[in-house]
């Protein structure tokens, strides 16, 4: 009677192990996270497809800038970025999902000092928040990029310094500015742009075809998606391109546009305040 008391509590503990670990799979699913649960019945989070160089337009998302600080790039002035600028480089799943926090390994600015100049240029904080971490604090926004992102980019990209080095590349070599730019399609706070024009733009560049979220009838992230050798591959029907309209606030229009913005300047700078608009969809958020 003994063992079979025996028996029976274990095989009760083993099916709320199991029990708990399909609800934690449930919940990462509901909120993008790739996740398998491997032979023990631990979550193991596979490797990703395809990489998503997610761009920010500032003339858009500065404009909801209420605080300055020292690390904003909207209140920079007449140096407050004046082209798309790196959000992240994302590894995604084939199937809506995709993975995070990979690793134990922190964040350390020391490895990459080498490329801060680039990085405050083209890869700034567009807010006075602080993003959290992957163990639990709050820290840069490269830090947030890194240990989120960048750990699980690492069977492609390698360590911290060659994650933002391999984006920074990217970055310059799918130049979506000056397509644009050569394209007619310039900064301006009257002028409404085809969306089909803007997209084609790109194709014709590069071959494939980007994703756009838009806020109020502006660009506000143009995406771009690559394969694992950084060969250009289409957005449109893969990953998250559905999910990245819903939780913008709002899809792109038939005319869009791309608004300037008017820096708050250096004289408004005030101490950090994190920031969160009413409209943003938490969901969303914890993508980024």
């Amino acid at each position: 009677m003994a063992i079979l008391s025996a028996n029976l509590a274990s095989s009760a503990a083993l099916a709320l192990i199991l029990v708990a670990a399909s609800l934690c799979l449930i919940e990462a699913k509901q909120f993008g996270i790739g996740i398998e649960i491997g032979s023990r019945g631990r979550p193991r989070q596979r490797e990703f497809d395809y990489f998503n160089l997610a761009l920010q337009w500032p003339g858009t998302y500065c404009q909801r800038t209420r605080y300055c600080c020292p690390n904003n790039a909207c209140c920079r002035g007449s140096n407050s970025p004046a082209v798309f600028t790196i959000h992240g480089l994302w590894p995604d799943y084939n199937d809506g999902s995709w993975p995070a926090c990979c690793t134990k390994k922190s964040f350390d600015e020391k490895e990459i000092s080498t490329l801060l100049d680039p990085l405050e240029k083209y890869w700034p904080s567009l807010s006075c928040g602080k993003p959290s971490s992957c163990h639990g604090g709050k820290g840069s926004f490269w830090g947030h990029e890194w240990e989120k992102h960048g750990t699980c980019s690492a069977p492609v990209t390698g360590d911290e310094y060659n994650y933002f080095l391999t984006t920074l590349n990217v970055y310059f070599k799918y130049n979506v500015t000056k397509v644009l730019n050569e394209a007619g399609y310039v900064p301006s706070n009257t002028e409404k742009y085809p969306l089909g024009g803007i997209v084609s733009a790109i194709q014709n560049a590069f071959h494939a075809t980007p994703k756009l979220v838009c806020r109020n009838g502006a660009v506000e992230e143009l995406h771009l998606c690559f394969y694992k050798d950084f060969k250009p591959r289409d957005c449109a029907g893969g990953s998250s391109s559905s999910s990245d309209m819903l939780f913008s606030g709002s899809s792109c229009p038939n005319y869009i546009s791309l608004p300037a913005y008017a820096s708050l300047g250096a004289g408004n700078v005030e101490s950090e305040v994190s920031w969160v608009p009413e409209d943003v969809d938490l969901r969303w958020v914890d993508r980024l």
